[in-house]
Order: structure tokens, then sequence, then C-alpha cells
């Protein structure tokens, strides 16, 4: 398995998220993450997206799904349907849901032995999103 992550301007994600997966046609796995100025804090966020990731592919969750629902969560967001502190994943009726609390579980387990203050972090990736809100 070959598993690409790359930091990223934030404004270069392909829809509104400081993290994305996708598989190229050979299967590779690219992983996307914001550039938040703080490697711990990507690190977290990649952390999330591959742990998640892996987990639809096991369930038979596609990119397609995952996509359609997110890029969806967010036209509603901009239309005034959810808060910048609201996570597709989160959302009950998102495809990979479970996959999703789960990976918030480890990606919190994991900031805890980096030493990043949960709080801090969550709101500075949820920054993200309100700063380029339009």
């Amino acid at each position: 398995m070959n598993i690409t992550i790359k930091t990223i301007p934030h404004d270069e994600q392909r829809y509104e998220t400081p993290g994305d997966w996708w598989f190229d046609p050979d299967g590779t796995l690219q992983i996307r993450v914001s550039d938040i100025g703080n490697w711990k804090y990507e690190a977290l966020v990649a952390v999330h997206e591959m742990h998640e990731v892996l987990l639809c592919k096991s369930r038979g969750i596609t990119v397609a799904q995952v996509d359609a629902f997110d890029i969806q969560f967010e036209k509603d967001r901009a239309d005034g349907n959810h808060s910048p502190e609201e996570e597709p994943g989160s959302d009950p009726s998102c495809p990979c849901h479970q996959e999703h609390i789960f990976a918030t579980a480890l990606e919190e387990l994991f900031a805890q032995q980096l030493g990043v203050p949960w709080k801090e972090y969550d709101k500075t990736v949820v920054s993200l999103q309100k700063t380029n809100q339009k």
C-alpha cells in the first residue's frame, strides 16, 4: 500500500475541509492536510484522515459517497444551515459517521500524547473554515 500525505494551503483543498482523502487509479491513498502552521496540528488532521479512510475502505464506503455528502454539507453551511463548528462526519446521516467518530477519538488520544490541548487545537481547525467562508 502506498500512502501520500501532503500539507497544502487551505484554499487548495478540493472543497472546504481541513483534511481530504481519495485513491488514485493505481490505488495510492492520497491525504491532503491544510497548512495550519503547526506540525502537530497537521499531524493530528492526517492521523484522523488516515484512520477514517481506511475504515471506509474496509467497510465499502466510497470516496464518491463521502465527497457528495461533504460537498452538500458545505453548501448547506454556506446557506446558514450549519455552524462553522459542525463537522460533516459528525452528522448521523453522513455515510462515514461511525468511521469519523472513531477517527476523532483516536485523534484526541494522539493529541494528549503530543501535549496538544484539544480545545485549542479544535478552535484552530474550526477557524480555517470561518476565515474562508464568503
